[in-house]
C-alpha cells in the first residue's frame, strides 16, 4: 500500500475549513435565529453570490437538487410539458423535472466531454420543449453561445446545472449566469459545500420572486396579504448552512485556482502516455474541475476503465469508472416509469418519442461513459499527490498493457 494518502473531500483532509466558518457559526448560534426566514446570513449569502457572479437575484435553498425544483417550478411548467435535460447526470437533476409533472427527455452528449451540445440538442426539441437543461460535468463548460442561439430562436428558456461548476467559464463569463436561470451546489463534494444546500440565480426579477415564494411554501414573506399562493415546498436554507457557506465565499476563487493548476499539472504528466487522454476544454474556456475526468481507450488500455480503476487500488486511488454506471434514462424510475404509485404519471403524458431511449440515439453517451475514469479532486491537493496519482496511472496503465 502507498505511503502517500490522497486527501478526500468526504472528511477534513480535502475540504478548506477554518476559523471563519467557526466564527460565522458561533455568531448564528448567539443570535439564537436558525431559521432563514428571519435570519440575516442567508441574505449575507445571496448577496455575496450576487456581488460574485454579477447578478441581480439570489434565492438560496436546500440542496442542489432543490435549486433544479426551483428553477423549474420558476418556468411554471404545465404537465405533459417537456424538458430535454442530459444523459449523463445524477438522479437529483431529474427527479424535480417529473415532480412538477413534466417529461424529461435525454439528449445525447459529446463523447469526449460528456456535455450536451447544441445538435444534441436540437435534435431532441419538440413543440412540447418548454426548457432546456444544460449541465456543465465536472466543471467543464458547454458550448453556451450556440446552446443559447438555438434556445433564442425557439424561445425556450435555458437552465444551466451548475452544480459542478464554481467559477467555470464560458468566454470569459461565469457559467450559470448565461441562462435564464442558474442552478448550484453546495453538496459535501462540491466547491464549497455546507454539507445540503444549493442556490439559483436569475437576472428576471419575475422569475426571482417566484422562484423565492416557492422556496417558502408560496408564502410571499414580507409582502401585503400573503397567501400561499400555489403548491409548493418548504425548500429553505438554514442560517447555519448560509453562515457556513458565506465564509467559504472568501477562500472559493483561491481554491478553484488550485484546482485549475493542479489539473493542468497532471494533464501535463500524463501527456503522450498511450491510451489516456486529458480533458477536452475549449480553447477560450475555463474548467473548473469539480472532478478530473481522464479518458482511457479501452483499444490501448485493456478493457473498460474499470479495469484500470481496480489497478489504482493497489496504489489506494479511489477512481470512479464510467461517472455514472449506466445512462441515467436506465434508472429504473425512468426505465420502468415508477413515480406515484401504480400511475406511472407523469410519463402516461408523454409522446412515444419522447420515451424512445433506443441506444442508436445516444452514441455519445455509450462512447463517453465507456471512456470515463473519474480520480478524486480537491483544492488540498499537493503537487506531491498530483505527481503520485500521475505516476501510479502511469504505472497502472503500463501493468495493464504488460498483460
Amino acid at each position: 500500500m502507498s505511503a502517500i494518502r490522497l486527501p478526500s473531500d468526504q472528511d477534513a483532509s480535502g475540504r478548506s475549513f477554518g476559523p471563519e466558518e467557526l466564527d460565522a457559526l458561533r455568531e448564528v448560534l448567539d443570535s439564537g435565529t436558525l431559521t432563514a426566514t428571519k435570519g440575516e446570513f442567508t441574505k449575507r449569502f445571496e448577496a455575496a453570490v450576487a456581488d460574485m457572479l454579477g447578478v441581480e437575484h439570489v434565492v438560496a435553498c436546500a440542496s442542489g437538487s432543490a435549486a433544479v425544483h426551483v428553477a423549474l417550478a420558476g418556468l411554471d411548467l404545465e404537465p405533459g410539458d417537456e424538458v430535454v435535460t442530459t444523459s449523463i447526470t445524477d438522479m437529483g437533476a431529474l427527479s424535480p423535472i417529473l415532480y412538477q409533472g413534466a417529461i424529461p427527455v435525454f439528449t445525447d452528449v459529446d463523447p469526449d466531454t460528456m456535455n450536451v451540445t447544441a445538435a444534441t440538442i436540437e435534435a431532441s426539441l419538440s413543440e412540447r420543449t418548454r426548457a432546456i437543461v444544460a449541465t456543465h460535468l465536472f466543471g467543464n463548460p458547454c458550448q453556451m453561445d450556440e446552446i443559447l442561439a438555438l434556445a433564442s430562436a425557439r424561445g425556450i428558456p435555458v437552465i444551466e446545472d451548475a452544480a459542478q461548476a464554481y467559477h467555470a467559464q464560458s468566454k470569459g463569463r461565469p457559467v450559470g449566469t448565461l441562462g435564464a436561470i442558474g442552478c448550484f451546489s453546495s453538496q459535501q463534494g462540491k466547491h464549497i459545500t455546507s454539507g445540503e444546500g444549493g442556490f439559483v440565480v436569475t437576472a428576471d426579477a419575475a422569475l426571482a420572486r417566484r422562484m423565492r415564494v416557492f422556496v417558502n411554501k408560496a408564502w410571499p414573506y414580507g409582502e401585503p396579504n400573503p397567501d400561499h399562493e400555489f403548491l409548493a415546498l418548504n425548500y429553505r436554507i438554514t442560517e447555519l448552512q448560509s453562515a457556513v457557506l458565506f465564509a467559504a465565499l472568501s477562500k472559493l476563487d483561491a481554491n478553484v485556482k488550485v484546482r485549475v493548476a493542479n489539473a493542468q499539472r497532471l494533464s501535463e504528466r500524463l501527456d503522450g502516455q498511450p491510451g489516456l487522454g486529458a480533458p477536452v476544454v475549449a480553447s477560450e474556456d475555463v474548467h473548473s474541475y469539480w472532478r478530473y475526468c481522464l479518458r482511457v481507450d479501452p483499444v490501448v488500455v485493456p478493457s473498460e476503465p474499470s479495469t484500470l480503476a481496480q489497478a489504482l487500488k493497489f496504489y489506494d486511488i479511489a477512481a470512479a469508472p464510467r461517472y455514472i454506471q449506466k445512462p441515467a434514462f436506465q434508472c429504473k424510475v425512468i426505465a420502468d416509469q415508477v413515480t406515484f404509485g401504480t400511475s406511472r404519471w407523469p410519463f402516461t403524458l408523454a409522446r412515444p418519442e419522447a420515451v424512445d431511449y433506443a441506444a442508436e440515439k445516444f452514441p455519445g453517451t455509450y462512447a463517453g461513459l465507456e471512456q470515463a475514469l473519474v480520480l478524486p479532486w480537491n483544492e488540498r491537493m499537493t503537487d506531491e499527490h498530483i505527481d503520485f496519482l500521475g505516476d501510479s496511472i502511469v504505472e497502472a496503465a503500463a501493468s495493464l498493457e504488460a498483460r
